[in-house]
């Protein structure tokens, strides 16, 4: 007979993100009053590299691997949902406030 096993899971936090493909310099550009991050991305949205970009973006900011992120939905749109696995959502949030908070971002035609 075959005995199972309980395994503990992957656990973490995800977040929303609207990506502005194309701009002039990869930066997280604040919150949204939905709670959604806002991201400019140099990259353009061909073959990924926008998607592969933004994961660099957000691991360097919350400062974990870029294996530790995922996008769930999204992926070819720029409404996206990222998982981020072994951090809990007042963590990440924690880390975005603080990032913003050291690099405020530029504004445009300034």
């Amino acid at each position: 007979m075959r005995r199972f096993r309980f395994h503990d899971g992957r656990t973490g936090s995800a977040m929303a993100v609207h990506v502005t493909p194309r701009s002039r310099k990869n930066e997280l550009t604040g919150i949204s009053s939905d709670g959604t991050l806002r991201i400019r991305l140099t990259a353009p949205p061909v073959e990924g590299s926008a998607n592969k970009a933004l994961l660099d973006l957000l691991a360097r900011i919350l400062g974990v691997r870029s294996n530790a992120l995922e996008i769930i939905a999204g992926e070819k749109g720029k409404d996206k949902i990222i998982s981020v696995v072994d951090l809990d959502a007042a963590t990440v949030e924690e880390r975005v406030k603080k990032h913003l908070k050291e690099n405020k971002p530029e504004e445009d035609g300034k």
